[in-house]
């Protein structure tokens, strides 16, 4: 097994995959984290596209081209888990990084290529009570006991039937309460 940084935050990691795989790459992973629940831990898998216009037969036409054409790139909690779903999906040859110790992206190599960083933060702690101000929970009032800045969400502890029970809400559906 490869030497895996166990990290709690999401980052962008680089998949390489033989050349023209990229579309199955990328469908087959999104099935496998649907398959095994992985949604908390990898949450985004991309495929860079740039429009550039190509002379065809006299007549310019924009086509969509890959920007990395062999490369994949996932936005991921990296862990054992994770690293051997995405190494194991096949048309997947590796990660980028030294020997198989992959290296997530830089913030200036994600702006470069275009990947919103985000810049959300919210003003809440551990054990803060927050009131939902919108979705399916608008009007409950619960107490923080986890934050997620990867998935920008936070778990409240909310009393459904007498019974503490653990919900995510989103950073946007939550205010905080004096």
């Amino acid at each position: 097994m490869a030497e895996v940084e166990k990290n709690n935050e999401a980052r962008w990691y680089v998949a390489h995959t033989y050349s023209g795989y990229e579309n199955k790459v990328k469908t087959d992973l999104e099935k496998t984290i649907e398959n095994r629940k992985l949604e908390d831990q990898i949450f985004e898998v991309l495929v860079p596209l740039q429009n550039v216009v190509e002379l065809k037969n006299g007549t310019k036409k924009q086509v969509s081209k890959k920007m990395f054409p062999g490369y994949v790139l996932v936005n991921m909690i990296m862990n054992d888990t994770t690293w051997y779903v995405v190494r194991n999906t096949r048309g997947v040859t590796g990660f980028v990084g030294p020997g198989s110790k992959p290296v997530p992206l830089t913030e200036s190599e994600m702006k470069n290529l275009g990947i919103r960083v985000p810049e959300m933060e919210i003003d809440v702690e551990l054990g803060d009570m927050v009131k939902v101000v919108a979705g399916a929970w608008e009007g409950t009032v619960g107490t923080i006991t986890d934050i997620n800045t990867g998935k920008q969400a936070v778990t409240i502890e909310v009393d459904i039937f007498g019974r503490a029970t653990s919900v995510e809400i989103s950073f946007m559906d939550v205010t905080k309460l004096d």
